[in-house]
């Protein structure tokens, strides 16, 4: 795999995005696509204003293959995402949650499901994913939280 072109910051929802999502160009096997990596604004904050403009991302970039990967501030059940469902793109992760909580309570120490990816699913099929579970390596959640309050998520997938 190797890495096409110059990585950008996409500018043209600047005003309407906060942290504006970060476009990387990819290459396996004579197939490419993009991941967009983006960071919502906090739940108290309302990310679904900041979300709602990924469908025109879609548009904006049609012969691009697009992979959202975000820590989106909220569940993939969210309504605001169902304008992307409707094109075609799907979660990797289902009622898997990632943020962890800040004590673990009766050895649940997940709270809630805001790390994903989007991926249309006409061309791309994913194989396996999951999520790595560093916190408990730690003595305590706080003691993880040092190195992050989200937990990696992955995904193994086929470009069609």
């Amino acid at each position: 795999m190797k890495k096409i072109g110059r990585p950008w910051l996409e500018k043209k929802y600047h005003l309407e995005i906060d942290r504006e999502p970060y476009f990387c160009t990819f290459q396996y096997n004579n197939k490419q696509f993009t991941v967009v990596n983006y960071h919502a604004i906090t739940k108290k904050r309302q990310p679904e204003t900041e979300i709602k403009y990924f469908k025109f991302l879609t548009n904006d970039y049609p012969h691009i293959n697009l992979i959202f990967a975000s820590d989106f501030n909220a569940p993939q059940s969210h309504t605001v995402f169902n304008p992307l469902k409707k094109m075609g793109y799907k979660p990797v992760l289902i009622n898997q949650k990632t943020s962890l909580k800040r004590d673990c309570i009766m050895d649940e120490c997940l709270a809630s499901e805001y790390d994903n990816m989007y991926y249309n699913s006409a061309r791309v099929t994913v194989k396996i994913y999951g999520v790595v579970p560093f916190y408990q390596k730690f003595n305590s959640l706080k003691e993880a939280r040092t190195i992050s309050d989200h937990i990696p998520i992955w995904a193994e997938i086929l470009l069609n």
